[in-house]
């Protein structure tokens, strides 16, 4: 990163490519697959997510599972008894007769995983965010252009069909010009306290390949195998868990990439071990082509956008308030509403524009055999997930943020390199 690339060649030349990933046909994998043949798929980290990823994939031929849990990879055995089974993703990886893989393991060994993935020539799934840092979110990106490689990031939401309607609506001006957008989620990870307790690890569980690159520290039922995201070294709480998802719809109906500025506008004091329960995030994006500069509030734990204190907006679980110079969209998964109601009586829908998916996991499955994109490849998603977790950075740090998304750096803040950088213990790097 350390071209003389301008700012604004930069930022060309990356949604340049994203919109060529996107239209350009790809030129096929390294293994010769007929489009009527199945992939030779496996899927590292069979637990909750991975359990739901591997049941999305059987449409292809599952020939290995890899876990560091001896128990579950017993049960998934079961299911796939032709799989071959493996608990260190490098000894799968040594495997001939592999096209492609799923990586759903927690978020401190997404990159490592994903990266020998890439730099092995197999297509790659990886759950979001992409990465626990934004350096290793894009060497992963940059591994997979460079590899020319199948991607696709784990926004299952993307495929959803009023997703696609939210984005036609914004983008075909319904509620007019659009310079606000709030994003908010309930719950929160975070604000414990380090258990002291060293209870043995149990049977059948190869904890030192579940660390990974993260330093080293004693086991505890604390971390694994689903409360890991309370930790700032292996993962990034409630904002990297669900940021991904919700601030998608934003980054897709206003073609955003990366921010200019990030600050926190309302939070807890930063804690070095936990991330905050509850926060509130500010990103401010730049005019992009003849749209206007854009600012997007994230707010998770029980904060929400002040139009719902103003009795502006209906009741409403999670979701996105698009604010325009029309009117209001508000969205969540499944629905959306145009406000206030009264303007928009009558109100005719633009005709869909956006495809249907196939299912998401299967664009992967098919642009792996069949060439041609996917919708959340890691042009798109990698930008994304350096979004995302740039929130936690302003916070880490208590700065706000100018981001140089040539450089890679907080360019007002040298402090925040520490977050931004992968860190590895010693047997562990990226590449």
């Amino acid at each position: 990163m350390n071209s003389p690339l301008t700012r604004r060649r930069f930022l060309a030349a990356t949604v340049k490519a994203a919109a060529v990933t996107r239209i350009l046909s790809y030129a096929g994998p390294s293994w010769a697959v007929s489009p009527n043949e199945k992939l030779n798929v496996a899927v590292v980290g069979i637990h909750n997510q991975g359990r739901f990823n591997l049941d999305n994939v059987t449409h292809e031929n599952v020939v290995a599972l890899c876990d560091v849990d001896e128990s579950l990879l017993a049960e998934a055995a079961k299911v796939h008894p032709g799989a071959k089974l493996f608990h260190d993703y490098r000894r799968l990886l040594d495997e001939k007769n592999l096209d492609a893989v799923v990586v759903a393991t927690p978020d401190h060994t997404h990159a490592v995983i994903t990266a020998g993935v890439l730099s092995s020539g197999r297509h790659a799934y990886c759950e979001k965010p992409l990465a626990r840092t934004i350096q290793e979110a894009r060497v992963i990106t940059d591994l997979a252009r460079k590899h020319n490689r199948v991607t696709q990031i784990g926004t299952q939401i993307h495929a959803g069909v009023n997703y696609r309607r939210v984005v036609e609506l914004v983008q075909s001006g319904a509620i007019g010009e659009v310079r606000e957008v709030h994003v908010w989620v309930g719950g929160g990870f975070g604000g414990k306290k380090r258990p002291t307790e060293t209870p043995p690890i149990p049977a059948g569980l190869h904890y030192d390949l579940w660390l990974g690159p993260a330093p080293e520290r004693p086991y505890h039922p604390d971390y694994l195998p689903f409360t890991w995201r309370n930790w700032w070294v292996f993962g990034g709480g409630t904002l990297a868990d669900l940021g991904c998802h919700h601030i998608d719809l934003s980054h897709w109906a206003l073609n955003l990439r990366w921010p200019l500025r990030v600050k926190v506008v309302d939070g807890p004091a930063p804690d070095p071990e936990c991330p905050p329960p509850w926060l509130i995030v500010e990103y401010q994006y730049g005019a992009r082509a003849q749209k206007p500069p854009v600012t997007l509030r994230w707010y998770h734990g029980d904060k929400r956008p002040p139009q719902f204190a103003e009795g502006r907006l209906p009741k409403w679980g999670n979701g996105t308030l698009f604010v325009g110079s029309k009117g209001m969209l508000l969205a969540d998964y499944g629905s959306y509403r145009l406000l206030p109601e009264t303007d928009f009586a009558g109100f005719t829908p633009p005709a869909p524009f956006i495809p249907d998916s196939i299912g998401h996991h299967r664009e992967w499955t098919e642009a792996c055999k069949r060439g041609g994109p996917t919708t959340c490849a890691f042009d798109y998603s990698g930008p994304l997930t350096e979004t995302v977790l740039l929130g936690n950075v302003a916070h880490r740090t208590g700065r706000e943020l100018v981001w140089d998304p040539v450089q890679l750096r907080a360019s007002n803040c040298p402090e925040a390199d520490e977050f931004i950088r992968f860190q590895g213990r010693p047997g562990w790097r990226l590449l």
